[in-house]
């Protein structure tokens, strides 16, 4: 058992499974029989990323389903039949601060769809940086469908990534997705056959693995600063965070092991 194993392995997350496959942590939604958020596993999910995020060993993080049919059906509605405004409340902060730190995990984020991803659960895959979806899998937002509205990121990360027309026609005419269409519409990055997804996302950590993690943290919030930012601004901060690079041992092992025709050893510093 490595050093990570031993670290994570002490601690419980209500609802999730941890394992740490090298330099990957894979986090599985296990809350059978359709992997529901509750307000503890939304709690759990957020501190298991600050976690890994304070473990400089992870690169990357897999989040998975447990079992066959479902990645997650999103949030149990039967919290909400009473109509408690306050329960409300206290529900979308809990999925807020969890998807929110789940899309700041300063590694490569990737979600193996393996099921159906609907409401939260499909808001988790897009709070990841990468999406992998099973042939058989189905998504949807359809909180409009019960009286109710995506809470948790799906209203702003869904249109930018496949445009606003299908964003309408998922959450205001409640149009579930198969695999095939969200590839097409860039919902996800690739489709793979049943039972794929997650062998299919450690690979693609792997990959992750070869580059150096310092830059792909400085890609990253670059990346995401496009959101919120104006173009001019993030031109700057760009050339500011290639300049602070040079003060990790990243850049100076990576353009030596480069030299010297040899595979770079990344300190994560």
């Amino acid at each position: 058992m490595s050093r990570a194993d031993k670290q994570h392995t002490r601690k419980v997350y209500d609802g999730l499974k941890l394992d740490i496959d090298g330099h990957t942590a894979v986090v599985t939604l296990s809350n059978p029989p359709a992997n529901t958020w509750t307000r503890d596993s939304l709690a759990a999910l957020r501190e298991l990323v600050r976690d890994l995020d304070a473990d400089r060993e992870v690169y990357a993080l897999v989040v998975t389903g447990e079992g066959e049919k479902f990645f997650s059906a999103g949030a149990d509605l039967k919290q909400f039949a009473d109509g408690d405004k306050a329960l409300a409340r206290e529900a979308a902060r809990r999925f807020g601060e969890a998807f929110e730190t789940l899309s700041a995990f300063r590694g490569v984020s990737i979600a193996a769809i393996n099921g159906y991803a609907m409401g939260g659960g499909l808001e988790c895959a897009l709070a990841c940086d990468l999406r992998i979806v099973e042939e058989q899998a189905q998504l949807a937002l359809p909180e409009a469908t019960v009286g109710l509205l995506p809470c948790a990121g799906g209203t702003q990360h869904l249109p930018r990534l496949v445009g606003e027309g299908w964003a309408k026609r998922m959450m205001l005419l409640g149009e579930r997705v198969d695999a095939a269409t969200a590839l097409r519409i860039g919902l996800v990055e690739e489709v793979v056959g049943k039972g794929e997804a997650k062998a299919r996302a450690l690979q693609w950590a792997k990959q992750a693995e070869k580059q150096s993690p310092t830059s792909v943290a400085a890609c990253k919030a670059l990346i995401q600063a496009t959101r919120s930012q104006s173009h001019d601004t993030a031109l700057v901060r760009e050339r500011e965070a290639f300049v602070d690079l040079f003060d990790s041992a990243d850049q100076t092992e990576g353009v030596l092991a480069f030299l010297e025709k040899r595979a770079p050893q990344w300190k994560n510093a």
